[in-house]
Formats: C-alpha cells, structure tokens, sequence
C-alpha cells in the first residue's frame, strides 16, 4: 500500500476576522497515485483546525503549505526572507506586505497565528516533509511569487498578474482570468480531479469578489505544497531559514537566478536544509 498524502492549501487572510476569514482545501493523493480536489471553503482559523484534523482521519500524512508567515522574530521592519521575495515581486510590479511583531493582529504576542501554530503541533522541516510517509508538515508559501514560475506569462518586468479584487485601482479581469487559466492548466498537467471543474465558472464572473480570490490563493498555496513535495529539488526553492523566517516556492531557471542573487546580496541563505549530495572524485 502507498501512503495517502493531503496538501492542504490554506489563505489565512492574517487575522482572525469573522467577516473576512480566510480559505482552506486539499489535493489528497489516494495509495494509487490519483490526485483529488476537495475543494476550498472559507474558514477562520479554528475551523481551518478543524479541517485539518479531518483530514488526519483519512490520510497518511499532511503538508499545510500556508500563506502567511509562521517565523517572525523581529519587532520591526521586514524579516530579511521578505526582502528577498520583495525584490523579485518588485521587478514583477508588485509589493510584499511586512511581517514584523508590531503588527497587532497578525505577529504580535496573542495574534492567532501563534496559537493555531501551537494546536497544529506540525513538524516545520519542509525539507523532510519530501521523502516522509506520515505525520502533519508545515511550511509558509507565497503565491504571489509562485505564479511567475507557474506560468511563464506571469514572468517578466511589471507582467505579475493584478488579480485581487479588493483592490479596485489595480485589480484587472484578464489577470483574474489568466490565474483561472493556470490553475486549469495545473489541473490537466497534475492530472488533479475535481480542479478544473472548480475553477471554470471563475473564469466567467464579471465581478469576482475577495472571497473568491481567498479561495484561489488556497488552491494555489496547495499547488505549490504539490510542487515541493513531487518534482525535482531544483524546480522548487526555499529562501531563508527556520530562525529568522524562510518561504518556499516553485522556481523556474530565472526565478531561482533572480532569488540567489538577492539572497547572496542580504546575506539569506538558499536551500538551507537541502542536504548534501556528496560527488565522486
């Protein structure tokens, strides 16, 4: 028998608000390799807890790949993996968002983070959550700087997608729609039953709203927790460490270059936990 995998993907949205909550899903993998949806669905973080532990009931071993972060030992500014994502985000037309404990709600002492991160009781190693065949894994991602190795399209100066429609002055319908027409090509190249179903009336909605997005950025989150656990070491990245803040990600050729050379410049480190492989003489 193969092991049963859950990749949980989970939009937190930061703060625990009622009335703006976030989204959770999961891509299971049965024993036999096949690849489902269960699809996303708004949550706060208890429930988010709550769905985790059910899905501990019916798999082997879970990876929550988390959009928010989970380290955040400064008390101000950026933490120095934010600065290397920003650079890249920078170059594609967007902003990073700081995480510092200053930030009421979010980082400080009793934000929810902290106490959902202490009920979780996950093991935050995603380097062992690769090869592992049981347990629970945590591990922050930021789809944001996914997407430009999702799809090509979204790589190059200024061209990363304007897709969240909170934000009116920026948001664009054909970025909405070209995020929608990626997620249905990871579908089809992932072969993940149930996806494209889900994602194709996104595709048609004049207006869609932030909850909408929530719950793509959850199925991306998943994606990206796919990613790391199923290809090649070299097509996946993660930048910092589990001291002072880390992130993963999918990492296409210029991707990588463009976050090494960051790194390299603030002192971050790369793949920190890779292990290494040792070569013949």
């Amino acid at each position: 028998m193969g092991t049963t995998t859950s990749i949980i993907g989970f939009d937190s949205a930061w703060t625990d608000n009622a009335r703006a909550p976030g989204a959770i899903c999961a891509i299971r993998t049965d024993p036999g390799g096949h690849r489902s949806l269960v699809p996303p669905t708004l949550v706060t973080f208890d429930q988010a807890l709550a769905f985790i532990q059910a899905e501990a009931r019916l798999t082997d071993l879970r990876i929550l790949a988390i959009d928010q972060p989970t380290i955040v030992p400064n008390g101000t500014g950026m933490r120095p993996v934010d600065r290397v994502a920003a650079s890249v985000i920078a170059w594609l037309g967007g902003g990073v968002q700081p995480a510092n404990r200053s930030k009421t709600g979010m980082f400080d002492d009793a934000a929810p983070i902290w106490r959902f991160r202490e009920s979780l009781g996950a093991n935050e190693n995603p380097e062992v959550s690769r090869s592992a065949t049981e347990g629970l894994f945590l591990m922050e991602v930021f789809p944001a700087l996914a997407l430009p190795s999702l799809d090509d399209a979204f790589c190059g100066r200024r061209s990363g997608p304007r897709y969240n429609p909170a934000r009116r002055k920026t948001f664009q319908l054909a970025s909405w729609r070209a995020v929608v027409a990626t997620l249905r090509r990871q579908a089809e190249m992932e072969d993940i039953a149930g996806l494209a179903a889900w994602a194709a009336p996104l595709a048609e909605s004049p207006r869609p709203r932030k909850a909408d997005q929530d719950r793509l950025d959850a199925v991306l989150c998943a994606l990206i927790g796919l990613h790391w656990r199923t290809k090649p070491r070299q097509t996946v990245i993660m930048i910092g460490d589990r001291t002072a803040g880390y992130m993963v990600a999918p990492a296409s050729a210029d991707i990588r270059a463009r976050l090494e050379t960051a790194a390299t410049a603030v002192g971050v480190p790369v793949d920190a936990d890779r292990p290494v492989v040792a070569t013949p003489d």
